[in-house]
């Protein structure tokens, strides 16, 4: 009888620990993915037109949010950043994605839709030129005129690469670096459009 009962117990016993492994696995698998998620690396979605043509609506974007505690923030950086809007006593907070411009203690100015900084005309190679000329010449830059403006110590002002349709620091000033969630280095969806930033 012992004999006969042997192999059953051997297979239960098996299978108790089959399911008992792949819950560990599954278990290990949960805590790496919202370490990751939390303090490494997190996915986001591009909502709208302020960063064409650099990204486009529904791109998704891998933002490194360990990268500005092993160095500065640099300008030209695409950044996510976390705007905080209070009305009233309710407390919004909105994920936006702009680029760097200007470091604390800078001087920005914008005339013609050229930035300038420092009194010096910035380069900016990721522009559409195109898109740029024929917002200068009809006069679409939602600030056509930004006189020399100090970007006060640990700010940035930020702004989208679709300089017309972009919500940023020319309207709402600039951001307190501590606000910045990390910085996006890659699209990765769709594929056809994957490149790093």
């Amino acid at each position: 009888m012992n004999s006969e009962q042997t192999p059953e117990f051997t297979t239960a016993g098996k299978g108790a620990h089959i399911v008992r492994e792949w819950v560990t696995v599954l278990v290990v698998a949960l805590v790496i993915a919202i370490t990751v998620r939390s303090l490494i690396l997190q996915q986001f979605y591009i909502s709208g037109p302020s960063m064409e043509s650099t990204m486009f609506q529904d791109n998704r974007v891998l933002v490194n949010k360990l990268s500005y505690r092993l160095h500065d923030i640099h300008r030209g950086d695409v950044v996510v950043f976390d705007r905080v809007t209070v009305d009233g006593q309710v407390v919004q907070h909105d994920d936006l994605i702009k680029r760097v411009i200007a470091l604390g203690g800078e001087t920005i100015a914008i005339r013609d839709c050229k930035v300038f900084i420092d009194g010096k005309p910035l380069d900016e190679p990721y522009l559409n030129d195109y898109d740029l000329a024929q917002s200068a010449a009809e006069d679409r830059c939602r600030v056509p005129v930004m006189e020399d403006t100090m970007v006060p110590d640990s700010q940035l002002f930020v702004m989208g690469d679709n300089r017309p349709q972009s919500f940023d620091s020319r309207m709402f000033g600039p951001i307190e670096q501590n606000l910045v969630v990390g910085r996006a280095f890659v699209i990765i969806w769709p594929f056809g459009a994957a490149k790093f930033l």
